[in-house]
């Protein structure tokens, strides 16, 4: 299975999915979201200096999960992918604060 994989391209690849995951159901499971379309609700949340960083943090916890399991199953190199593009979304996060 390729999640059972040891890959850095792979952990770069779930990195990149996971906060997008993460946006999707943020969008889903929060009721003050749903009158806002899909792009409405990015928007909204890119453009609004607090909500920035809160449902950018929780947006990343779905990389902290899979990094998580794969550090205890000892695939690293996926981890440091995962570890690598977690970091990249933190510091895009810190440069949309600033910059709003």
């Amino acid at each position: 299975m390729i999640f059972k994989r040891d890959n850095l391209k792979l952990g770069i690849v779930l990195g990149l999915i996971g906060p997008a995951l993460g946006l999707v159901v943020i969008y889903f499971v929060r009721s003050d979201f749903r009158p806002l379309t899909f792009i409405e609700y990015l928007e909204y949340v890119f453009t609004n200096n607090r909500l920035i960083t809160s449902i950018g943090s929780l947006s990343l916890l779905a990389n902290v999960v899979m990094f998580t399991l794969y550090v205890n199953t000892h695939r690293d190199k996926t981890a440091k992918g995962i570890f690598l593009v977690t970091l990249l979304y933190g510091i895009g996060i810190l440069v949309l604060k600033i910059l709003n």
